[in-house]
């Protein structure tokens, strides 16, 4: 069978479409599908459910079986994994070779795949037994995508119902298929395969995680994304942008929260968003949030959302203007009217109540976000890009301070205790130099980015001016030298938690002695870079 479009190469030109397989799992619009090929003049082969599906539609279909001469057998497991079905799809059309093989053994050609695979991913997601899971494993659907997909130039594949419509469009305006239509569709299936071995591979290591021979971090690592939408630009205006998530459970992520309100978010919208959400999940009690260009510019813990904004955006009110706001608790009619007191880019939280929902819409351009349940969840790993590859690592978690260590001669005072472990939570979030004055239940101020960390300790004090007297101080690495504790001690600050690892670590203790402060190394660093 030849090509009769334009070109002569192998791969150019319409293919006529004369022949079907159809066996699918997800059987939206298949019937329609398959009522549009047969009115086409294709003939159908099908198997198990899609051929019940379809002769109950008074469909004419062939059973697979019946093309091979073997019923299904395995319990399904073996249905289509025959000669006689692949030798049809994989059969080059011009070579005369694969032409006396199909006519020596009596098999016609397969055109067109129809396939979709057994959902893994949601028996995975469910929590159903590794046995089951591992049951739903699809081996002979993907055999008979990938062999459809090899050979695009003179076969279709179609992996996803919703292209039903156009191919069968194509094929009742011209009895086929173009090249540029079958090399869409075999790069769209090839990526669905894809896709879903990397699923089975990921949900794999992680059920056998316990096992001595897993790999935290695999030979070789492939991501499977989905875009979630197109955005305006990127960073800048001159940069393309577009937002995916990870293909798999991402219940209680950003990825899958909803935007109730207000303009689309923009790229540095979300990476803000992501920034607020952990912060404000890191929290205690009701924990708020105040974001901007990606640190915090103010964080508080309270006992309701209207109480833990204020205190909040009091950490740094200049900054605050046009900043991001997460909350870890559902948002009420007080919180609102506190947050539409001023200019805001996005306010999230796992729900928002209808009263608030109405006041915060009063902002036109206002982004609401819902996080939903479970929301502050981390997925996989953090990745970094850089040019040529990517780095990977575990999420920076929480510290419990178990081995914290009082290193002066005095012990913090319970209130200081209390501040200190809220600004050792705040100080992982913040870009190093991370310098975070706090009290027990507030930012005060916050040093962030310097490359010097005595500068990072100026910068806070700046920010806290009087509020610094009796606050906290986090770092979140080792101080150098001495200058970052007198700078501290001089703005106010009574006690200073740290790693500590320095070689200089005995003047630094020995400068919070002279000043009296009270000094805890944690042993434990959190740059964020």
């Amino acid at each position: 069978m030849k090509g009769n479009g334009a070109g002569t190469g192998r791969g150019t030109g319409r293919k006529a479409v004369r022949r079907a397989l159809i066996s699918v799992y997800d059987k939206t619009g298949v019937v329609e599908f398959a009522r549009r090929l047969t009115a086409a003049g294709v003939e159908l082969i099908s198997s198990g459910g899609t051929a019940r599906m379809l002769e109950e539609a008074q469909l004419p279909v062939t059973r697979v079986s019946d093309v091979t001469g073997f019923p299904e057998m395995l319990g399904g497991r073996v249905k289509t994994l025959h000669p006689r079905i692949h030798a049809g799809i994989l059969a080059v059309r011009d070579d005369p070779s694969h032409r006396e093989d199909l006519e020596r053994h009596g098999i016609a050609p397969i055109d067109l795949v129809a396939v979709n695979l057994y959902p893994f991913e949601r028996a995975a997601s469910s929590g159903a037994p590794l046995p089951e899971a591992v049951e739903m494993i699809d081996i002979g659907g993907p055999t008979l995508v990938r062999a459809a997909a090899k050979n695009h130039a003179d076969v279709a594949v179609v992996v996803e119902p919703a292209r039903y419509g156009e191919i069968a469009a194509e094929i009742e305006r011209h009895g086929g298929l173009d090249a540029a239509t079958r090399a869409r569709l075999a790069v769209a299936a090839f990526r669905h395969t894809a896709a879903y071995d990397e699923a089975i591979a990921a949900y794999l290591a992680r059920a056998y995680e316990e096992s001595e021979e897993a790999e935290r971090f695999p030979g070789q690592l492939r991501f499977d994304l989905v875009k979630v939408q197109d955005l305006r630009y990127g960073e800048n205006p001159h940069q393309s942008a577009a937002f995916y998530r990870e293909s798999g459970d991402v219940a209680g992520t950003l990825a899958a929260a909803r935007q109730l309100h207000g303009t689309k978010l923009s790229f540095n919208n979300i990476l803000d968003l992501d920034a607020a959400v952990a912060v404000a999940y890191s929290l205690e009690r009701c924990g708020c949030a105040v974001i901007k260009h990606g640190n915090p510019c103010g964080a508080a813990s309270a006992e309701t959302p209207r109480e833990a904004f204020l205190a909040a955006r009091e950490g740094d009110p200049v900054s605050a203007f046009g900043g991001i706001v997460a909350f870890n608790r559902r948002v009420d009619a007080d919180a609102a009217r506190e947050l539409t007191s001023m200019f805001l880019e996005v306010v999230a939280a796992p729900e928002i109540e209808e009263e608030a929902l109405e006041i915060l819409r009063k902002k036109k351009k206002l982004r609401v976000i819902e996080l939903g349940p479970g929301a502050g969840r981390r997925t996989g790993f953090d990745v970094r890009r850089v040019s040529g590859g990517l780095l990977l690592q575990e999420w920076d978690g929480d510290d419990p301070l178990e081995s914290a260590e009082v290193v002066t001669r005095r012990p913090p005072t319970d209130d200081e205790w209390r501040a200190l472990r809220f600004a050792w939570r705040v100080c992982r979030h913040v870009r190093s130099n991370a310098i975070v004055f706090a009290l027990a239940d507030r930012t005060v101020g916050i040093g962030a980015g310097q490359m010097s960390r005595v500068d990072s300790v100026k910068l806070a004090a700046m920010k806290a001016g009087d509020r610094s007297a009796g606050a906290v101080m986090a770092s979140d690495a080792f101080f150098p030298f001495r200058d970052g504790v007198d700078e501290a001690a001089k703005a106010g600050i009574r006690a200073v938690i740290q790693p500590g690892g320095s070689i200089r670590d005995k003047e630094v203790i020995a400068a919070a002695d002279e000043h009296g402060l009270a000094m805890v190394f944690t042993g434990r660093r959190h740059f964020r870079h």
